[in-house]
This record gives C-alpha cells, structure tokens and sequence, in this order.
C-alpha cells in the first residue's frame, strides 16, 4: 500500500526580505506626506484652484513613463543601485520641500506654489525612473508561490505606516493650520524617508535574467503589449486608473469645501481608510495565492461601485455627509483600494515571462499610470470650469462634485465588465470566492460555541 503524499511545504521567503518589510515601513511614513492629503491641504492653503489640484495628484504617475527608457539600463546597472539612486534624489527634494512654507514672510503663495510644483516635478522624476527596477527585482527575488503573500504583508507594512503618518499630520495640524506646521510635516517625511534608504540598501539583490541582452537590441513593445493575458490587463488598468484617478484628491477637496470638515479632521479620518485596508489584506493574505486575483479584483470593483453610490448621495444632497457615514465610506475605500491594488500587482507577476521581465513591467505601469496622472488634470478642468453649475433631478442636485462621482461611477462599471474577461491561469470563480466569504463566520461562531461534556 504507498503511502500517502504529502502536501509540498510553502516555500519560505528569502533571507533578508525582513529589510524589503521595514523599507516600506519608512517609505510609507515618508511618501504620504508629500503624495497624500498633506500635500493637497498644503497646496489649497496656497489658494491652488482644482486644476493645480489635479496637476500634484496626476504629476506622479504621469511621470511613470520614464520607466520606459529606464527599463534598458536596468540590467546593465542592477536592480538594488537603480532602485538606491533614485530613492535618494527623492529624499534630497523633500528637504527643499520642508523649507517653502518658512518662505512664506518674503513669498507669496504664487511663487511658494510654483516652487512647490517645481520640487514635486524633480521627486516625481526621480521616482518614476528608479521604480523602473523595483517589480523585476520583487518578482526575481520572491518565489512565485508566496508573491501573494509578500504583496499584502508590505502592503500590510505600508498601510499601518500611512495610518500612523496621516494620524501625525493631523494632530500637527490640528484645527487650524499654520505654515510652520505644513514645513515640520515635510521635514518629517524627509528624515523617514533618509531611514528608509538604509532598510533599503539591505534587501538582497539578484542578477536579472536578461542580464546578457544590451539596450542595443530593439525592444519589441508593440509584441509585448499584443500579448492576449497581458493585453486584457493592459485595458483593465486603463480603466481602474481612469474610475481611481481623481477620487483621494477630490473627496478630500470635497470633504474641506462642500462638507466643511476642518484639515486635522480631513487627515484623520483619510487615515481610518487604512485601517479598512489592514483588514483586506488580513483576510485575504492566505487566500489571495490559493483563490487568485481575478475574483477577488471582481468582488472589490463591485464593492468600489456601491461607494461611489455613497458619495454620489453626499454631493447630491440626498444625504447629509455625517462624520459617521464619512468614516464608514473611508473605511470601504481603504479595504477595496488595498486589495484592488495588490492583487493588480500581482496578476502581473504571473503573467509577465521572465525574459523581458523589466519592459513588461515598464509598460504596465506606464499605461496605467499614465491615465492615472492624466485623470485627475482632467477632472480639475471639469470641476474649475462648472463651479456654479446645481441642477435638481428628482431630488438629486447636479453639482460640479456629483458630476465629478457621476463620471467615476460610470468608470467603475466599465472596469468591472473588463475585470470578468482577464486571464489568469488556475484562478478560481468569483462564486468561490463569495463561498469562502459566507464561509467565514461560520467557522467563528462554531469555534466560540460551547461544546457540551461527553
């Protein structure tokens, strides 16, 4: 009689991959307060109109697209001193940032905000070009079985980091804000983001597979963007950022001139959005590898449609935008954005080949970051150039906010339709998926019922 086969052991992850944790740690406390609600409260004190707005939010992923020139140096230079050199510009921008609100007593806010663009200019350049090496050298270095894994527990890192950070720059801030308290935030962002550096030079690096191809060889881009599966993701990233791309910078105009809420309170309640993230990622770390991305990317763009049903409600005055409801919208933002964005990361993982793997991954963050940074310029226009327009439609007021959750509702759906035609080998159905869900608090309450005596 043979005896029975054992389930293969899950592969553990790579010494020193500890260091890749704690590096998103810092660079989460550092980031978010030049890329997040910070930046953006910052910026409307400087009296910046929707537009400019939209140019911070969309500045970021626009310049992504220098991951495409960057992508035939990777290999030459290797991952961890492409990665480091980049990183460390950063850092030395955010330092320049700290000292434009001290300019404040001999520049006025229109010289402050064009020297602010100007720096975030050179920090979003800096950043879109390193990260160039940063997916091929995380999908080099973590084995395929545990990528799901490893995405939620950084994220995981990054997302109780952005609570904490946004948590600090509110009690910074508090009900009102001063100059000298938006400088001590970003010299905060500049000090976490120097500790990052050294959790960064840490992680192990690895040779790159395409290590003997030169930038001399032509690279077919037009042959990696026909790929089908990767075609399919192609278009799904288009609309995702499209549907995504306004929604952190204009609810949180929202929420300071429509519903009133004081900047520390706005900064407060943004960092409640990663608590519901935290949760996400706690319930699906272990689920993500065995379930696959495609259902859970499904049930978390049908969840995004009903949030957009909400603040629809809110900026057309069917409903009073409470504090309550506003933290419960934050929460279901937080938990659908963390697992859309880590299990978009992750499908391009198995579906990038190894050979090539760096402009794979090029590609696919510019096309999607591309919209991204274009989207929010473009609603910026649209909500600056309707700014007296109100409507009444059956109760509903047609306002230049609710036209802007209008549009981004609209997109939802067509990414949500996208999302069912992806290809993702051994992914599991959307019905599964839901199963386990239901699953779930059965198996607590029977674990918590009292079991009688025999």
């Amino acid at each position: 009689m043979s005896k029975p086969t054992l389930p293969e052991p899950t592969p553990a992850f790579p010494a020193g991959l500890s260091n890749a944790f704690l590096f998103a740690t810092f660079n989460a406390l550092s980031y978010q307060m030049v890329l997040g609600s910070p930046m953006v409260l910052y910026a409307k004190s400087l009296e910046a109109s929707a537009t400019v707005l939209g140019l911070i939010a969309g500045m970021m992923p626009l310049l992504v697209i220098f991951q495409i020139p960057a992508a035939n140096h990777v290999a030459r230079i290797g991952y961890k001193r492409f990665v480091y050199a980049g990183w460390g510009m950063r850092v030395m921008f955010i330092f320049c940032m700290a000292l434009i609100p001290l300019a404040g007593f001999f520049l006025n806010h229109a010289t402050q905000l064009v020297l602010l663009l100007f720096l975030l200019f050179g920090f979003n350049l800096s950043r879109g070009i390193s990260s160039a090496a940063w997916l091929p050298w995380i999908t080099t270095l973590v084995p395929l079985a545990v990528r799901g894994k490893y995405l939620a527990r950084d994220a995981t890192c990054g997302h109780v980091a952005s609570c904490a950070a946004f948590l600090l720059a509110g009690a910074c801030v508090g009900q009102s804000s001063h100059p000298w308290q938006f400088a001590l935030i970003f010299a905060f962002s500049a000090v976490m983001g120097s500790v990052s550096l050294i959790f960064l030079k840490r992680i192990p690096d690895v040779t790159p597979p395409e290590k003997e191809i030169t930038a001399k060889i032509a690279v077919p881009w037009r042959a990696i963007a026909a790929h089908p599966p990767f075609r399919k993701l192609l278009r799904l990233n288009v609309a995702w950022s499209f549907a995504y791309g306004g929604i952190a910078t204009f609810t949180v105009a929202y929420l300071r001139v429509e519903a009133g809420l004081a900047e520390g309170t706005i900064m407060l309640v943004t960092a409640l959005a990663f608590i519901g993230g935290l949760a996400g990622l706690g319930y699906f770390e272990s689920r993500t590898d065995r379930l696959g991305s495609k259902p859970v990317l499904t049930f978390c763009l049908a969840l995004w449609i009903l949030i957009l049903v909400g603040w629809l409600a809110f900026s057309g005055r069917l409903i009073q935008p409470s504090l309550l409801l506003v933290i419960l919208l934050q929460l279901t933002m937080g938990f659908a954005y963390a697992l859309v964005n880590m299990n978009n990361t992750r499908l391009a993982m198995v579906i990038a080949p190894e050979m090539g793997r760096s402009h794979f991954f090029a590609l696919f963050s510019v096309v999607g970051n591309l919209t991204l940074g274009i989207t929010p310029i473009l609603w910026g226009l649209v909500i600056d150039a309707s700014g007296h327009l109100r409507t009444s439609v059956v109760g509903w007021e047609l306002n230049r906010y609710s036209l802007f959750f209008l549009g981004t509702l609209a997109a939802f759906m067509i990414t949500l339709a996208f999302c069912r035609k992806l290809d993702e080998p051994r992914a599991l159905d959307i019905d599964e998926l839901l199963r386990d869900i239901l699953r779930t608090p059965q198996r607590l309450w029977l674990r918590l019922w009292p079991r009688g005596q025999p």
